[in-house]
Formats: C-alpha cells, sequence, structure tokens
C-alpha cells in the first residue's frame, strides 16, 4: 500500500508583485512548510488585484489539489479584495466576522483605533474561521480547504 501524497496550490495575488514593486517570499516559506507537513506545493499563480482572475485562480487550483492557500489582498486598502474574489468563487456572501473584530479592536486600541478601513480586514467569506497572527493584528482565514493568508511572510 502507498503512502498518500497530499497536494496544495498557491495563489499568489496583487499588483505589486507582477510589477516588481514587492519581491515574493511566500512561495518558499510556504513550500518548505507544506513539505514539513507531507503536503506537496504542485502549482503557483500569480494574479494581479482583479477579482474575476482571482476567482478563476481560486477554483481552478481548489478543485485540483487537496488544499489551496492564497497570499495577499486581505489588508485595509480598497484594493484589497480578495475576500471579496474568494466569496465569490465559493459562492458565499462576506460577512464581518465577530471575533476578528474584537481582536482588530484590541489590536489598534492604542495605534488610532479601528478605523472603517482597517474594519475591512474583519470580512471573511461567511464560513469562514479564523487563523490567529501573531505578527500583525489581522487574521488569516480558512475556509474549509481554503486558506487565506496576508501577503506579509
Amino acid at each position: 500500500m502507498t503512502e498518500r501524497i497530499y497536494t496544495a496550490g498557491l495563489v499568489v495575488i496583487g499588483d505589486e508583485i507582477l510589477s516588481g514593486r514587492t519581491h515574493d517570499k511566500n512561495i518558499a516559506q510556504i513550500a518548505s512548510w507544506l513539505q514539513v507537513q507531507g503536503i506537496r506545493l504542485s502549482e503557483v499563480r500569480v494574479v494581479p488585484d482583479v477579482i474575476e482572475r482571482i476567482v478563476e485562480a481560486v477554483n481552478a487550483l481548489r478543485e485540483g489539489y487537496d488544499y489551496l492557500f492564497t497570499t495577499g489582498g486581505i489588508g485595509p486598502t480598497h484594493d484589497d479584495i480578495t475576500v471579496d474574489a474568494i466569496a465569490h468563487a465559493l459562492g458565499v456572501e462576506v460577512v464581518v466576522h465577530p471575533r476578528a473584530r474584537a481582536m482588530l479592536e484590541r489590536y489598534y486600541g492604542d495605534k488610532g483605533g479601528l478605523t472603517e478601513a482597517r474594519l475591512r480586514m474583519a470580512r471573511v467569506p461567511d464560513g469562514g474561521e479564523l487563523i490567529e497572527n501573531k505578527y500583525s493584528g489581522a487574521p488569516g482565514i480558512r475556509h474549509g480547504s481554503v486558506f487565506i493568508m496576508a501577503g506579509i511572510p
């Protein structure tokens, strides 16, 4: 009997990666971490901040692999559209997660408070679970086999 090999796809999201303004550091880090977990990173796509392109990549990779990871586009700015795109791909609405809101309120309590822009980081595809992030106030999100993470390594 052979041992099953679990596979993953990765979607790196952001115009800043494609323009060269920002150098991706996540692919190698994620590939190494997955390898330790016994998961093979099988495909990576880098896509722009365009909802249709994100939806296309998310749907293709989540159907083709056991797990899908995304990096980028879950911050506080208007062009951070990853949550909206993934919710669209999954066929669910976007909601403000109450625990994410509370985490952000605590984190930004002494940093100017929770603004409308910062509140964007509490938005999740309906049914999503939070992945705590000790490096910034913004949590990642898990929705089934889809893991949505910030672009910060």
